[in-house]
């Protein structure tokens, strides 16, 4: 029988106290509560910085058994560095990410067996990055190639033309999940999946961000819808019915700017799957 996990991109968001939180709970006390309302949550810190081995820690002592925590490979391995543009003469080159790639998987490892998928999230790679897929790939394949097998990983790309069979192949090799992402400039992946196969090893993850830009303009809080996604989430219902169909785990994620408000999103979705 297929595990459905869904919750939240971060937990951290101070527009949720008195909504999600209770009002006056102390930050450090704000996982706990998550994790009695949802059983997994996607880490976003950990793509701003790596975590130390004494926040992991802290992450694995206040959830309780079964929960599963997901974390994003940090900014320095998968764009080069803090500019605007990524930098190609860094990504996932190991000469210069290889010590934040180990101090990662390092903090990531005493999560234990509440570690989730670890996601490479690209940005948008322009061809002053890599002249098309092809070199991408040939780096990515050696990336993937060279990390521990004892993790699970996601692949996130935001070059919509890249998403076709050599990339999706290169994924089944390595055992790694394509993430499936809904987000202004990229197609749904319901109508991605009208044109290939999306599930690329044992497990799905898939992402709801929509558009920054859209839900700024019409709020500075986030605790409630100010836009329907009905139907695209009623895309996202059935195309992860077919995944719970096929594979034993999927996981999906919620963003705040995605309609708003991250946590009625999510259960939004879960409502439309059952």
């Amino acid at each position: 029988m297929s595990e459905f996990l869904y919750g939240t991109s971060s937990w951290s968001e101070k527009s949720w106290a008195g909504v999600f939180y209770p009002s006056g709970l102390a930050a450090g006390d704000q996982l706990a509560h998550y994790a009695a309302q949802f059983r997994t949550v996607e880490a976003d810190v950990t793509y701003y910085r790596v975590p130390d081995a004494k926040l992991a820690s802290g992450w694995a002592r206040k959830t309780p058994p079964g929960f599963v925590l997901s974390a994003k490979f940090p900014r320095s391995i998968v764009h080069g560095g803090d500019e605007a543009a990524p930098n190609p003469e860094r990504v996932m080159q190991l000469e210069h990410v290889g010590a934040d790639l180990a101090r990662f998987l390092a903090s990531m490892r005493l999560l234990g067996e509440k570690c989730g998928p670890l996601v490479l999230q690209f940005p948008y790679f322009n061809q002053r990055a890599f002249k098309s897929i092809d070199p991408f790939l040939e780096r990515l394949d050696a990336f993937l190639g060279g990390l521990p097998t004892e993790f699970r990983y996601g692949v996130e790309i935001r070059n919509k033309n890249w998403i076709d069979e050599p990339l999706l192949a290169l994924l089944r090799r390595h055992r790694a999940a394509l993430v499936l992402v809904d987000i202004n400039y990229m197609p749904h992946p319901a109508d991605l999946a009208a044109r290939h196969d999306l599930f690329t090893t044992d497990f799905t993850y898939a992402r709801l961000i929509g558009d920054r830009k859209a839900i700024d303009a019409l709020t500075e809080r986030f605790d409630k819808i100010v836009v329907d996604q009905g139907p695209r989430l009623e895309k996202w219902a059935e195309l992860l019915r077919e995944a719970t169909n096929r594979l034993p785990r999927v996981f999906a994620y919620a963003n705040n700017h995605y309609a708003g408000y991250g946590p009625e999103t999510i259960r939004d979705l879960a409502a439309r799957m059952a």
